[in-house]
C-alpha cells in the first residue's frame, strides 16, 4: 500500500493555546542555539498545557518545570516550561501526570499560573525539543494555534 506520510515517525500537537515560533526566536542560547535539540517554542495564551507527543511521560523534573517523554518508536521529547523557570521550585506549577503515565494528545500533563510567572519576572515561553532526532526532520508550522491540534510531524 503507498502512503504519502510512510516516511513519518511521530505527528507532533500543539500542547497549548498560542502562538508557534522557531526556537531561534527565543532569547536564550541554549534552546535558540539548538543545544537541547531540533523543536519549536510557543508563547502561551493560557496555562493549560497538554502533552505534544503520544508516548510515556519518563520522568518530571522536581521543580515540575520540564517533563521528558518517550514515544514508541523511542523518539525523546522533552516539554521545557518557561525560561529559568527551575528557580522557582515548583511554585505555580501543578503537575497532572506521573512517571510512566500512557499520554496521547488529549492528556493535560499540567497548569501553570502566568501570573506567578510573570510576578517573579519568568519568561513563560515554552519550548518542545526532541534531543535525540539527529538525522530526523521536524517539520512545524508556525503561527497561532489551538492546543491538540496538529501542528507538523518528526520524519526519517
Amino acid at each position: 500500500m503507498f502512503s504519502l506520510f510512510k516516511n513519518k515517525i511521530e505527528e507532533i500537537y500543539n500542547p497549548v493555546i498560542g502562538k508557534i515560533i522557531p526556537l531561534k526566536e527565543i532569547n536564550d542560547g541554549v534552546f535558540s542555539e539548538k543545544l537541547m535539540g531540533e523543536g519549536f517554542a510557543i508563547r502561551p495564551k493560557n496555562g493549560v498545557i497538554f502533552a505534544p507527543i503520544e508516548g510515556t511521560v519518563t520522568s518530571i523534573f522536581p521543580t515540575k518545570h520540564a517533563i521528558s517523554i518517550e514515544t514508541r518508536s523511542g523518539l525523546e521529547v522533552l516539554l521545557h516550561i518557561g525560561l529559568d523557570t527551575v528557580e522557582l521550585n515548583g511554585e505555580g506549577f501543578n503537575i497532572l501526570v506521573k512517571e510512566g503515565s500512557k499520554i496521547s494528545k488529549n492528556t493535560q500533563l499540567a497548569e501553570v499560573s502566568l501570573s506567578v510567572l510573570r510576578e517573579k519576572n519568568k519568561r513563560n515561553t515554552i519550548m518542545v525539543v526532541f534531543p535525540e532526532a539527529r538525522g530526523k526532520v521536524v517539520d512545524i508550522k508556525y503561527g497561532e494555534f489551538e492546543a491538540n491540534k496538529t501542528i507538523g510531524e518528526v520524519k526519517e
